[in-house]
């Protein structure tokens, strides 16, 4: 697993916006009836959800109850628990690439400015990082901005990007380098594609033809398809996930601008709604800003409770 100890003051800076809130009442107060009311206020302005903070309000009563705690302030291990368990209760959660059929291609998908391409370059660090080799694929082709920004990743981290003009065929792009990958030996493709809505039905079309391409030319199709989701989007980001899940099956999801966001329970949501893991998490624009996503890190931080587990490796 990986270590969090880089990341752990940004999480902190971004858990002062928000969840500081949430953490403030676990006190030695009395749980009463306004305690779940601003608990579950809390949690439904901090991107979690109705749904979701239902289920954790309904799930801490019976703790509450079958421990017979009264003070809230008690609570606060088994809600930084409960957290913990679901996020770690969806396979896959923190995962890495699966690299183990080469080359593996790993399409990153999204809306306009979630930060696909940054995630990319960020993306190949870390893979040359476990000594693999890697190719990026300029699949947004409708951004000129797009295709020099990726190639400045390029150069920034030392690996080959593949790219065509402005406004040529994506599918084509991505056919190329899975080609190169094949021809060199290489590991991972990566492919940045273009950020597109979910009503854009020509857009999502053009997503699920480069998916096709990648399965005819790769056994298994796409090793990883990861949505780029911007933690600030919070609750709109589902209803366009859900359409990017349906034009290419989603793997995972990559939570990038964590640390510009007043809200941290978006995760948890993700969890929740759309049952699919979080692979990593960017936390600022440097290369190593990224990394493999730690449930009980990640709320540790959050909520500012001790880790009592002996999970670290």
């Amino acid at each position: 697993m990986a270590v969090w100890s880089n990341f752990v003051s940004k999480i902190k800076n971004a858990a002062n916006k928000w969840s500081q809130g949430v953490s403030n009442l676990f006190s030695d107060s009395p749980i009463t009836d306004e305690f779940w009311d601003e608990l579950e206020e809390s949690l439904i302005g901090g991107d979690v959800g109705v749904e979701t903070a239902d289920h954790l309000i309904a799930d801490l009563r019976r703790v509450a109850i079958d421990r017979r705690i009264a003070h809230t302030g008690e609570l606060k291990g088994a809600f930084a628990d409960m957290l913990v368990r679901y996020l770690d209760e969806i396979p896959g959660m923190g995962a890495p690439i699966d690299t183990s059929s080469p080359p593996a291609v790993v399409l990153l998908v999204g809306v306009n400015g979630s930060g696909k391409t940054t995630t990319a370059g960020k993306l190949a660090t870390t893979m040359l990082s476990q000594g693999k080799s890697v190719i990026l694929a300029a699949g947004d082709t409708y951004r000129a901005a797009a295709i020099e920004q990726l190639k400045t990743w390029g150069s920034r981290v030392g690996v080959r990007v593949v790219a065509s003009s402005h406004g040529s065929d994506s599918a084509a792009v991505v056919f190329d380098a899975i080609q190169a990958a094949k021809a060199s030996g290489t590991d991972v493709v990566i492919v940045d594609t273009a950020g597109r809505l979910h009503t854009k039905s020509n857009l999502m079309d053009e997503l699920a033809k480069v998916r096709r391409v990648v399965a005819r030319e790769v056994p298994g199709g796409p090793a990883e398809a990861l949505l780029v989701l911007d933690a600030v989007m919070g609750q709109n980001g589902f209803i366009q996930a859900a359409a990017f899940n349906k034009a290419v099956p989603l793997t995972g999801v990559v939570m990038t601008k964590f640390d510009n966001t007043a809200k941290g329970g978006i995760a948890l949501c993700i969890a929740q709604k759309l049952r699919l893991p979080i692979r990593y998490i960017g936390l600022g624009e440097d290369a190593l800003d990224l990394d493999a996503f730690s449930p009980s890190d990640f709320i540790s931080a959050l909520l500012g409770v001790e880790r009592t587990d002996d999970n670290d490796d």
